[in-house]
């Protein structure tokens, strides 16, 4: 990693969200050579990767568990000479008071020696913004949203102030709006107040690019920030004003060949892509119940694939809001979870043993199982799909992936992935 930095905290999707946006940028400024690694390598990094994401499976574990997972990360971003670290988590924050967002930071922010720290998860292109400490989806305050229905973290407080705080052993700390409009001076003046006030963490307000851009000036020479994936938008042009990166970019390789869809995300957003999908392609809708009483296997999704090849099939399992909470009560959360993941971990690999070389899959926890049984150790992040969301290619340049978060992507997402894959996207 030759001289830029970077990142952890969530998911697979969660990094590739912030992956997708060091590469390709913002403030007129190109993005970085960037490669997402799945846990915490066992090797050096590319000499040619610029910005590295090391990608956690930590949202929802004890705050202990990551914490040990996060530092772990940390001390190899450190040793590939990383000049700024990057913690990155959920654009809708997706935590409870025992959640682990403010012991991670706070942690880090300890290893690196600093206070006055950045906490901004505004993604305005996914439609995140914070106003008054406030989280909003658009324009409704997220526990407001769906995301209030979440069956593990639902957000039944759009003050992320109160959220952090309760999370967190020291001063929660505030920058509102009127702050960061006046430009990045005012924001950095702001941020030494903070850190004198012994607030490690501080909740910043960002509406729009041009706040986040103007946050991104402001931790210039700041060893570490926290926030969504919009965070990043200003960080790629630091490094290139400062000479410390060139900019050329390593270059996504397309891959030709066959392609499938598999949803397991129960997100609205994923059940009208899922609609719409099904309009001029095969849809396989496997029922949940039979998935976990062992009445649909793997074989079943293969069949169905291989009998549709060239036709774009999906399989799904998304279900709504109530429908989930209802087989989660049945059966059990973990049980359901386990199930699901299983299957489309092991339909998947076997469909890539017999030459699949295009993968959709929506869903965070569904596109980690995947990727785990697949083998990927890292990925290459190619041109966005969607806001948060790229293309990806294994570094052997075999299989090409569209892995996304339940709530992003445009409504005709699955049809539009497969086509960027190959590199026919319009």
């Amino acid at each position: 990693m030759r001289h830029a930095y970077r990142r952890h905290r969530g998911r697979l999707t969660g990094a590739s969200d912030i992956a997708n946006t060091l590469a390709k940028g913002g403030g007129g400024a190109p993005g970085l050579a960037t490669t997402q690694f799945l846990g915490v390598p066992s090797r050096p990094a590319d000499p040619e990767c610029q910005a590295g994401l090391v990608a956690l499976k930590s949202r929802s574990i004890p705050a202990g568990e990551a914490v040990e997972q996060s530092l772990a990360a940390l001390a190899w971003l450190r040793q590939q000479g990383c000049l700024q670290i990057v913690f990155k988590y959920c654009s809708t924050f997706d935590a409870t008071a025992e959640g682990n967002i403010g012991p991670v930071g706070e942690a880090i922010a300890a290893e690196l020696g600093g206070r006055g720290v950045v906490a901004c998860p505004a993604f305005p292109g996914a439609g995140r913004s914070v106003y008054m400490g406030n989280l909003f989806v658009g324009d409704v305050p997220l526990n407001e949203s769906s995301l209030r229905h979440h069956p593990l973290t639902p957000m039944t407080d759009s003050d992320i102030r109160r959220w952090l705080r309760a999370q967190s052993s020291q001063p929660v700390g505030f920058i509102p709006w009127t702050t960061v409009s006046k430009g990045a001076d005012e924001l950095r003046a702001a941020l030494a107040k903070c850190a004198a006030y012994c607030e490690t963490l501080v909740i910043v307000d960002a509406l729009t690019d041009e706040d986040l851009l103007a946050i991104g000036e402001a931790c210039v020479e700041a060893p570490f920030i926290t926030g969504g994936s919009g965070i990043a938008i200003g960080l790629p042009r630091n490094f290139l004003r400062a000479g410390l990166v060139e900019t050329a970019q390593r270059t996504f390789r397309p891959v030709q060949g066959r392609g499938a869809i598999l949803a397991g995300s129960c997100s609205q957003a994923t059940l009208a892509q899922i609609a719409e999908h099904e309009r001029a392609h095969p849809v396989l809708r496997l029922p949940v119940v039979e998935i976990v009483e062992g009445g649909v296997t793997a074989a079943d999704v293969i069949d169905f694939v291989e009998r549709n090849e060239g036709r774009a099939p999906l399989v799904s399992t998304s279900q709504p809001p109530g429908v989930v909470r209802a087989l989660q009560a049945r059966f059990g959360t973990e049980v359901v979870a386990h199930a699901i993941d299983s299957l489309f971990a092991e339909a998947a690999t076997a469909l890539v043993s017999r030459g699949l070389r295009r993968l959709v899959v929506a869903g965070g926890e569904t596109s980690g199982a995947v990727a785990s049984a697949l083998g990927v150790e890292s990925l290459d992040i190619g041109p966005e799909i969607a806001p948060g969301v790229p293309a990806v290619s294994t570094q052997n340049g075999r299989l090409a992936l569209a892995i996304k978060s339940g709530n992003f992507g445009q409504v005709d997402f699955f049809a539009r992935a497969l086509a960027a894959l190959e590199g026919t996207a319009g």
